[in-house]
């Protein structure tokens, strides 16, 4: 008798997240990557009606749509003028530009990127900044001189800036004190300690926190996110990624938004109303109304 192999036993299947209660006044994910899919299948312009419809459902009811790398942009601002409550953000990500360089395309996706940014439903250059989680030593000199870019160009077309800093917070900020940072600038997916939140409040930076907020390890960003004011606060998904606690490793999206704003009401000390009318207005003094009127590029 030969040996025996017992069945290799099946993936379980992903959890899918219940709708949470919804917010008692609309807001903003300030961040998300609808485009992208944990299995790599892709998704249609057409095809976010449903998401978007299920986070208006529980009181979120704008996003900001990033693109980071050329695909990605297109679609965000493919996405945007589609849908009524979608601004789009165009960049190149920090871990995008090394091998753009590698391979002599540097140049031209800088040029359709600050094409695609010129776009009214544009409102955002980003994200852009450092990564030294992802990147080696050869690609920080490329990244740097990227993010440097990135910086000029929202500045040029008076758009807001969304920095992303991984393992990175020495040099991001260094950058932006050297270039000098964009009247509106926000620290993406805000990853530091309150040493950093308060180095970025200093300087009139606004910080978006993530669903990593809820996690229970994440003392010191919840300490961060305790001495940033009001008026200088964002929330944002960067779906499919971070999902909040309890859902964390299930797929993100936009209608989780409202776990996410609880947890830093309390945090805060506030009412869950009055966060979410700062998150409102914040957004929409950063990036103006979503309700502009489509141009073309």
């Amino acid at each position: 008798m030969g040996p025996v192999v017992t069945p290799r036993a099946e993936a379980a299947p992903e959890r899918v997240p219940t709708a949470p209660d919804p917010l008692p006044v609309p807001v903003v994910d300030n961040h998300t990557h609808l485009d992208i899919t944990r299995d790599g299948t892709e998704v249609s312009v057409e095809a976010l009606g449903p998401v978007l419809a299920a986070a208006a459902e529980v009181g979120v009811d704008r996003v900001v749509q990033i693109g980071c790398d050329l695909p990605g942009a297109r679609f965000a601002v493919a996405a945007a003028e589609h849908h009524a409550g979608v601004l789009a953000g165009v960049a190149l990500h920090p871990n995008e530009v090394p091998g753009l360089a590698a391979t002599g395309e540097l140049t031209a996706a800088y040029a359709e990127i600050e094409r695609l940014a010129a776009h009214p439903r544009v409102r955002v250059v980003g994200e852009s900044g450092l990564d030294y989680f992802r990147t080696g030593t050869d690609g920080v000199p490329v990244q740097q001189e990227a993010f440097r870019w990135h910086i000029d160009l929202a500045k040029r077309l008076g758009k807001a800036l969304q920095v992303h800093d991984r393992d990175s917070h020495d040099d991001v900020v260094r950058i932006l004190d050297e270039e000098g940072a964009p009247p509106a600038t926000v620290m993406h997916c805000f990853s530091g300690g309150p040493e950093l939140a308060r180095q970025c409040v200093e300087r009139g930076y606004h910080l978006s926190f993530s669903g990593t907020v809820t996690f229970k390890n994440a003392t010191a960003l919840r300490d961060a996110l305790a001495v940033t004011p009001l008026d200088l606060l964002l929330v944002e998904t960067d779906a499919p990624y971070l999902t909040p606690h309890p859902w964390r490793g299930a797929t993100n999206s936009p209608a989780l938004v409202p776990l996410t704003v609880r947890v830093m009401a309390g945090v805060l000390g506030v009412a869950v109303p009055t966060l979410c009318e700062a998150l409102s207005d914040n957004a929409e003094r950063l990036y103006g109304p979503w309700s502009a009127p489509f141009a073309a590029p």
